[in-house]
């Protein structure tokens, strides 16, 4: 039987701690062993890339735990067809140097952040939008809410936290990185779109009413009011065909 733990505390881009059975327990990560200089054996699972968690039992280093994430088979492509659209891609992680590379390595990522905190998570969002970056952050946990919070747009994964699901902006249902990608672009494109058909409406308009209303009669241009309206209704056809358009875009 597993003892009941007491006076339960989150050390946020730490681990956590409490009392069990009279005793103080800590389930830490590297940045709590760094920032209190907690002595750790030297094991060979240190030097793969698994993240190392420790468990302490009144100060000392009782056990540690490995763990390993698995790159999902979809990111790879996600991340490629977001440099293909010029979309550069930072990797902002908790895990160890190690870990941090080995990712951004296979996924041919621009650049990595690693042993982050959550405020420092949100610290490097700022100084991208200072820098003039538009960011959108992705993120599942309550490490990543403040950075959610900061980026112009969040992007929470759905299978993460509540924390994360209340701060972001867009959430990912199926949890799938390829859905990134398919949102920026489907944007981007609605964007464009946006654009298309305001130049088409204004277009139309700009050149059809003035010439109805005789403004170049003197040089022998004009066109009859019933012209100008059909112009006018053929505008509105193609905007809302141009939007239609945009289906063939996406899929």
């Amino acid at each position: 039987m597993v003892p009941a733990s007491e006076s339960f505390h989150y050390l946020p881009g730490k681990g956590l701690e409490g009392t069990v059975e009279n005793h103080d327990v800590k389930v830490v990560g590297p940045n709590y062993i760094k920032e209190f200089n907690v002595q750790v054996p030297q094991s060979q699972a240190e030097e793969g890339v698994e993240t190392v968690v420790y468990v302490l039992v009144d100060g000392q280093v009782a056990g540690y735990i490995t763990l390993r994430d698995q790159i999902r088979p979809e990111s790879a492509g996600a991340i490629r067809v977001l440099k293909e659209n010029g979309i550069k891609n930072l990797l902002l992680t908790g895990d160890n140097e190690r870990v941090a590379k080995s990712v951004s390595d296979k996924l041919g990522m621009d650049g990595y952040l690693a042993n982050v905190l959550p405020h420092q998570k949100q610290e490097k969002v700022k100084e991208l939008q200072q820098q003039g970056e538009f960011v959108a952050m992705t993120g599942d946990g309550v490490n990543d809410a403040p950075a959610l919070a900061q980026a112009d747009v969040g992007i929470a994964v759905g299978s993460g936290t509540d924390v994360a699901a209340e701060t972001a902006d867009i959430i990912l249902v199926n949890s799938n990185p390829q859905d990134i990608a398919s949102l920026i672009l489907f944007g981007k494109a609605t964007y464009r779109k946006m654009i298309q058909n305001l130049i088409w409406a204004t277009g139309y308009n700009i050149i059809a009413l003035p010439l109805a209303a005789g403004v170049l009669y003197n040089q022998g241009i004009m066109i009859s009011p019933a012209v100008g309206a059909a112009l006018m209704s053929l505008s509105t056809v193609v905007v809302a065909v141009n939007a239609q358009l945009l289906r063939r875009q996406i899929k």
